[in-house]
C-alpha cells in the first residue's frame, strides 16, 4: 500500500491536502503532523512514499523535514506545499531534496493532475514556480542588472553564499574580519541586496555556486 504524509498546521489545509492525496492515489494511507516535533515523532515509525510538506510551521521550517526524508534515502518524494513563492524558499527546499514545489492557490484538480503526472516523470511544480526556475537559469546580460565585482569581492561573495560566517571567511582568505565585513557591505551595496539568502541567489546567477547543491 502506498504511504502518504501531510505536514500542515492548519487543520482545513491538512484535510484538503489529504483529500488531494486520496484523489490522486485512491488506496493510499495518509498520516498527518501539524508541527516539526509531530513530524519527527511520526517519522520515527512511519516511512512515507510521498509527503506534502508546508514550510511555515509553528516550531520551524518544513524544509528541515524535507532534509530529514532526503537523508533517510527511503525513496520518499517530498513535495513542498506552501503560499511562499519567493526564490529563497524555493531554492532552499530544492537544495534540501524536495522533488516538487506547489502553491496552495492551485485547485484540487490541478494538484491531483500534478501528482498523478509523477508516474510519467513530470515533477510537480506550480506554473509560476516552473517559470521562476527557467528564468533563474536564463543567461543574464552584463551591465546594469549584473554589476561588476572585483576578483576579491567575488571570492568573498562565493564564500559567504556557501553559509560561512564573517570570521570564517576572514580565516579562509587570510584577511581580518573587519576587512571582510567591509567587502560584504560593498557587495551588498553594489548588488542592491540585504541578506545572505539574496547573496546566495546572486552568487548562483553569476555561476559562483550551484544553487541546488550549495
Amino acid at each position: 500500500m502506498l504511504k502518504g504524509f501531510v505536514l500542515e498546521d492548519v487543520p482545513e489545509s491538512a484535510d484538503w491536502l489529504g483529500a488531494v492525496l486520496l484523489a490522486s492515489f485512491p488506496s493510499i494511507q495518509v498520516h498527518y503532523a501539524a508541527s516539526i516535533a509531530d513530524a519527527n515523532n511520526v517519522l520515527q515509525h512511519y516511512q512515507p512514499d510521498i509527503a506534502l510538506i508546508d514550510i511555515g510551521l509553528p516550531d520551524g521550517s518544513g524544509v528541515d523535514i524535507v532534509r530529514r526524508l532526503t537523508k533517510q534515502k527511503t525513496g520518499c518524494m517530498s513535495i513542498v506545499t506552501t503560499i511562499f513563492a519567493e526564490d529563497k524558499y524555493v531554492f532552499s527546499a530544492l537544495r534540501a531534496g524536495a522533488a516538487g514545489y506547489v502553491l496552495k492557490d492551485q485547485s484540487q484538480n490541478q494538484l491531483v493532475t500534478m501528482l498523478q503526472s509523477i508516474a510519467d516523470g513530470q515533477p510537480p511544480l506550480s506554473p509560476s514556480i516552473a517559470r521562476k526556475l527557467l528564468a533563474f537559469f536564463q543567461p543574464h546580460d552584463d551591465g546594469e542588472n549584473h554589476p561588476a565585482l572585483t576578483p576579491r569581492e567575488q571570492e568573498v561573495l562565493t564564500i559567504i553564499a556557501k553559509g560561512y560566517s564573517i570570521p570564517k571567511t576572514a580565516e579562509i582568505l587570510a584577511l581580518s574580519p573587519h576587512t571582510v565585513n567591509s567587502y560584504v557591505k560593498t557587495i551588498y551595496r553594489k548588488l542592491n541586496i540585504s541578506s545572505r539568502a539574496e547573496a546566495s541567489l546572486e552568487a548562483a546567477r553569476r555561476g559562483l555556486i550551484d544553487p541546488l547543491t550549495e
